[in-house]
């Protein structure tokens, strides 16, 4: 007897053996056993969901002759001939070769006929939205008012492209993709039906690899078996083509380092082990993906991707390198790079061209790159702040020296034109303000450094100034401490410690000199804030 392909000898016999359609099933085995037979039923849904198999159950179930619970028996006449393609009252038709009207008139002619064994007829039309405009009209008003023993039964994978006149007069079925944990089951069942040793880390693979398609990962076992009877992780990969998980982990390492060397090492790997650029960037693509699940809902990651709990602590411990807004833009640079990459005389240079963009992206001009960038710094201040540099002991002393020689420094010379600034905080405002930075040293150190990086002010009315000491890097600072988070923390600070209300915020450095009703001490203290208390000579404007 000749061989015949897995996918083949596992198709289901009945409903109880349909993987992943439960709803379905159930909803069609009840029409079975209350004898609600539908016309016309229209299944859809991706290749190697069920939809041509549970076609030919049901068609098998309607004629059964001692149905069971709803299923076919298996053992009658009707279903023997349905097994080995003998019933002449089932008519598969492919439309993607009898596309035309004349093939859709011919069968308007043919379901006047009664059946020859069963009490229905069954017309099972696959790839039906191959069809013409004119062969659908053809059959629109068939399918609308068939005869009594006519039953119509419709599959397709792209729904969308089917008139809407067909598709109110069918009963549709939408076939989900089958879960991972449910494709192992079969294939662990199809593998010890066949002898064959299959490790769980094979039969994972295989199940990502089909991308929720039964026949897909059954045909992908059926080359695993040419191999040999005892498949391995490694030997699947090997076959698919695909990188394993430590190889995409230190490559996801190369990205969150900017370690371009590393990065190009990889790739010249890849290529030397003869995989395909497109094979592996769709790879690569997937574990970022999950890298987002766990920066995103590191809770129900393990349940969405059916994780072991190691893979799911060790992507939770690799996202922390990583920034979502990061995570966000590889992904779409790789996407858009294997959407391309078949177009391309040189797939490597594609591959090495995209990584490079994901690996350095500190120069891009774009708010969410300078958000990112922000977000890195406010991490690296709070590590600082962790681990505040200790001084040396001679440092210390050399410190010391230098503060008892001042160098007297040239006093500044007064300012051509007078500016209006504004003026000093009150009392109550600057005595609150130390106490905050004092107890943010300890509880925000991140807050604490930068706002340690410029002075207090007061602006209109009850808001509270603050302004970088230098221009240099004051972007940095009026992006950050305005953020929504960051001025609440502050303004429920002084609220509570100088009990007033009043608002915060960060506003722009400026350089302009003090305003022409500012006394002498103010404008000197001012002096000292700039330059230090170091001995100065005070010149009058002449």
């Amino acid at each position: 007897m000749p061989y015949r392909a897995l996918y083949r000898q596992w198709r289901p016999k009945d409903f109880s053996h349909v993987v992943g359609q439960k709803p379905i099933m159930d909803t069609l085995r009840n029409q079975v056993m209350n004898d609600r037979i539908a016309h016309a039923y229209l299944f859809c849904g991706s290749r190697g969901t069920g939809k041509t198999s549970t076609a030919k159950i049901l068609a098998k179930a309607v004629n059964c002759e001692n149905p069971r619970n709803g299923d076919p028996c298996g053992v009658c006449a009707n279903c023997v001939r349905m097994d080995n393609d003998e019933s002449l009252d089932v008519i598969e038709i492919d439309a993607a070769s009898n596309n035309g009207v004349d093939e859709m008139r011919e069968l308007r002619e043919t379901v006047k006929y009664p059946p020859q064994f069963g009490r229905y007829k069954i017309y099972i039309i696959d790839e039906v939205h191959m069809l013409s405009t004119s062969a659908f009209n053809a059959l629109l008003k068939t399918l609308e008012e068939p005869p009594a023993h006519i039953v119509f039964i419709l599959a397709t994978t792209e729904p969308q492209k089917l008139p809407e006149t067909i598709l109110s007069r069918c009963q549709r079925f939408d076939f989900g993709r089958i879960a991972v944990s449910d494709i192992v089951d079969r294939l662990r069942e199809a593998a010890e039906g066949s002898g064959a040793q299959i490790s769980n880390g094979a039969l994972i693979t295989i199940a990502r690899a089909a991308e929720g398609g039964m026949r897909d990962a059954l045909s992908i076992l059926d080359m695993c078996l040419g191999y040999g009877s005892d498949i391995t992780e490694e030997k699947v990969r090997n076959i698919l083509g695909t990188c394993d998980q430590s190889f995409l982990f230190q490559f996801a390492d190369a990205f969150a380092e900017e370690d371009t060397g590393t990065l190009f090492g990889m790739i010249d790997q890849v290529m030397r082990n003869g995989r395909d650029p497109i094979v592996f960037i769709r790879d690569i693509s997937y574990h970022v993906r999950v890298l987002l699940l766990a920066k995103c809902c590191p809770e129900e990651m393990e349940k969405i991707l059916d994780l072991t709990a190691e893979d799911t602590e060790e992507f939770r411990r690799q996202t922390e390198k990583f920034t979502l807004t990061r995570l966000m833009k590889i992904l779409d640079l790789l996407m858009k790079a294997e959407s391309e990459m078949r177009y391309y005389s040189s797939p490597r240079l594609a591959l090495e061209n995209v990584c490079l963009k994901c690996c350095v992206r500190t120069t891009e001009p774009d708010m969410a790159a300078l958000n990112d960038r922000i977000s890195e710094l406010e991490k690296k201040l709070e590590e600082q702040a962790r681990n505040p540099v200790t001084i040396l002991p001679g440092q210390a002393e050399k410190e010391e020296k230098k503060k008892e020689t001042p160098e007297k420094k040239p006093a500044p010379a007064l300012p051509a034109k007078k500016a209006a600034v504004p003026p000093q905080a009150s009392a109550e405002i600057q005595s609150a303000w130390k106490t905050m930075m004092g107890r943010f040293a300890k509880e925000q150190p991140v807050i604490w450094s930068m706002l340690s990086q410029g002075k207090l002010l007061t602006g209109k009315g009850n808001t509270v100034q603050w302004q970088p000491k230098m221009k240099e890097g004051s972007e940095f600072f009026l992006l950050s401490l305005n953020k929504e988070d960051k001025r609440k923390i502050i303004t429920d600070a002084l609220k509570e410690l100088a009990g007033t209300e009043c608002s915060f915020e960060a506003v722009a450095f400026s350089d302009a000199a003090p305003a022409a009703n500012q006394t002498e001490e103010a404008y000197i203290q001012q002096l000292y804030d700039t330059f230090g208390k170091e001995p100065v000579d005070i010149v009058d404007k002449i």
